[in-house]
């Protein structure tokens, strides 16, 4: 009993060092196969979505589509299941993002097998189209493995008061101008609801300008002129933001990677060596986001 504890331990610690670990090279080389399944997965996803027209001599090009998403299914499911086993905490990765994310990649292909009445449904076309694009989220996977994405995440999270703030305000504007267009333009040339109005707020402050809704009075061209004006001004705002606080978090860990033999900070976070006496550096050992 005792050694199969223990076999079971190591084995569990082995699958921990494979999965979540990537300094080793066992470790890197599990990453780069996660990373190049991830990939394959979603170049297989987009050239089967428009597979009659690539394909149109292959009758059961469908069935092949089929046969290699049963595949990556399989792969991801084990990939998922191990990572609830190794991980330290087993009530902590499921709900994370990423394991919200690998739940999610897979749950597509086994609702279809459960409800195999789903695919053949007219009325529920639409149900199944969106559980296939569900498997698009697997190029949110290779999040994991980018050391830089977890500056951007810690930076969001940092500003993320600040950019409600802002976008509450934005929501402001809009719905003033939105409720000011329609007001003006007295339910015409497609400000035919408040909702529509709001549309047309959004895609003028954005300075998008798609064109199927337009102003035809005086002073509804003047309220979109004010409107374009308004949206060059502010549309900086969240950029900078949250450029601060990336600089905030690049000089953090510049400061946080010091030379063991001189005791020199300041380094990038590829750096390798010492930029002060040439000494060799540790590697960096920050991490993007709970994996």
């Amino acid at each position: 009993m005792a050694q199969d504890y223990r076999f079971f331990a190591a084995t569990r610690r082995r699958c921990f060092a494979l999965l979540f670990e990537h300094r080793t090279r066992s470790g890197r080389r599990m990453e780069t196969f996660w990373i190049a399944a991830s990939l394959l997965s979603v170049v297989v996803l987009f050239f089967e979505s428009s597979a009659s027209d690539l394909f149109p001599n292959t009758p059961d090009i469908l069935w092949r589509f089929g046969l290699l998403e049963l595949g990556f299914t399989a792969l991801f499911s084990v990939e998922y299941v191990l990572r609830v086993l190794c991980s330290p905490r087993k009530t902590h990765y499921p709900v994370s993002f990423f394991g919200i994310i690998d739940l999610c990649t897979v749950l597509p292909m086994y609702i279809l097998w459960m409800m195999p009445s789903l695919a053949g449904a007219t009325d529920l076309v639409v149900l199944v189209r969106l559980l296939r694009v569900l498997r698009v989220l697997r190029v949110l996977k290779l999040l994991r493995y980018m050391n830089d994405a977890g500056i951007l995440w810690r930076s969001l999270m940092r500003a993320r008061r600040k950019l409600s703030i802002f976008f509450g305000f934005v929501a402001i504007i809009l719905c003033l101008f939105g409720g000011l267009m329609f007001a003006v333009e007295e339910g015409k040339d497609g400000f035919t609801s408040l909702g529509a109005s709001v549309y047309w707020a959004v895609v003028t402050l954005t300075t998008v300008g798609y064109g199927d809704i337009t102003p035809h009075t005086a002073t509804g061209r003047m309220l979109a002129s004010i409107l374009i004006l308004l949206g060059y001004s502010i549309i900086a705002v969240p950029t900078g933001i949250l450029t601060a606080y990336m600089s905030q978090e690049l000089e953090k860990g510049r400061a946080a990677r010091s030379c063991q033999n001189c005791l020199h900070s300041g380094h990038e976070s590829d750096a390798k060596f010492c930029a002060h006496c040439g000494a060799v550096l540790d590697s960096d050992r920050s991490q993007p986001v709970d994996k």
